[in-house]
């Protein structure tokens, strides 16, 4: 039972877009060859020795956290991240990371989160900004002319909307200009103000094609200096960023909904931590997967009770509970990303079905190993 790297690596690019990760992120393929098959699929959060060892011989280890983040000039067996990178080629095994990309994504690690802890997604918490790849073109044209000039911007590889061609919108009004000195105007005289009966044609065109619709303007219009403006259009939300906002099908009291957290994470260290009034009633929840408190302005402007997160500092968390009464949440930040291992392993098995075994790791690989508790208040 085995399949192509690169058939899994497709699979994986589809649910985890890698144009979603972060500018600063290291994602996709670390070590492997995709043109070589491997035997199985394991996933966990952190590749670390003892998660490596599990991974069968020509197996593929799927990692949500990023082996190599940072720019490095060596992988030497002697350095400890070196010798995770030999001891996986020496026995066949593949590396994939799927980290801000599948923090994005949807479904993605604050979806896993959310359902975990029974909520139904609503809305993202920070919607992603997409690329802006759509233009609009205004075009000021002599009436007589705007036929020429549509089909001419057409034929660049304007006016095409999903299945539709040709499309543009067009209202007829007066354009109105003064020819000054060194100018060679195809309507009017220099010096003189001229009016003329123009149509204001509109069109869409993928970004990438400006310096072809340009030209083609400029070749079809009759105008020395034509009147044009680009419009960057703005994307309609894809459903994709980072963070979710939910609500629970019943509401419950704060520290039911704590203990609720407790019960569905696996349990780490760290334990789960929060703040707020412990009979504060809970319907509305934000959660964001990993480390969140750059998002608490966004959580507390979300109308939520609650925000669960991870690695909550102290002074943002502080400042938040001075003037927000929204409740905070604070796991541990690898039990907060840990169902979206069998989120990702659902994915791989519906495509793959029999012929690709997945396992997920249940190996802790949470650093934090020790734990004392302090006095109860």
């Amino acid at each position: 039972m085995t399949a192509r790297l690169a058939d899994v690596i497709d699979v994986l690019d589809a649910a985890y877009p890698p144009g979603l990760a972060h500018s600063w992120d290291s994602v996709g393929l670390v070590c492997g060859d995709p043109d070589e098959t491997v035997s199985s699929v394991t996933i966990a959060v952190d590749a670390t020795a003892a998660v490596v060892d599990e991974v069968p011989a020509g197996g593929l280890l799927l990692a949500h956290h990023p082996l190599l983040l940072r720019g490095v000039d060596t992988v030497a067996a002697s350095t400890p991240k070196g010798s995770l990178v030999h001891r996986l080629i020496r026995n066949g095994r593949a590396l994939f990371t799927a980290h801000t990309n599948a923090d994005a994504a949807s479904p993605g690690v604050s979806d896993a989160l959310a359902d975990a802890l029974g909520l139904t997604v609503e809305a993202v918490l920070d919607p992603a900004a997409a690329a802006v790849d759509t233009d609009k073109w205004v075009i000021y044209t002599p009436a007589a002319y705007a036929d020429s000039v549509r089909a001419a911007v057409f034929a660049a590889g304007a006016g095409q909307i999903g299945d539709y061609a040709q499309c543009s919108w067009s209202v007829p009004g007066t354009g109105q200009f003064l020819p000054g000195d060194g100018a060679t105007p195809a309507i009017g005289q220099v010096g003189a103000v001229e009016r003329v009966a123009e149509d204001r044609v509109e069109v869409v065109a993928p970004a990438r094609a400006r310096a072809r619709i340009h030209a083609a303007l400029r070749a079809a219009h009759p105008y020395e200096e034509p009147a044009f403006d680009i419009l960057a259009l703005q994307p309609l939300p894809a459903g994709v960023g980072i963070g979710r906002i939910g609500s629970l099908a019943v509401p419950e009291p704060l520290h039911d909904f704590v203990n609720r957290v407790a019960a569905v994470l696996p349990a780490t260290s760290w334990g789960v931590r929060a703040s707020g009034d412990p009979d504060l009633q809970v319907s509305r929840v934000a959660v964001c997967g990993g480390a969140g408190d750059s998002l608490l302005d966004a959580a507390a402007a979300a109308d939520v009770q609650v925000y669960v997160t991870a690695d909550l500092r102290h002074h943002p968390a502080d400042e938040h509970s001075r003037r927000s009464p929204m409740a905070l949440v604070d796991v541990a930040h690898w039990a907060s990303e840990y169902p979206w291992c069998t989120q990702a392993a659902d994915i791989l098995r519906s495509h793959f079905g029999a012929t690709l075994p997945v396992h997920v790791s249940t190996l802790r690989t949470d650093p934090w190993n020790l734990a004392h508790e302090g006095d109860r208040p």
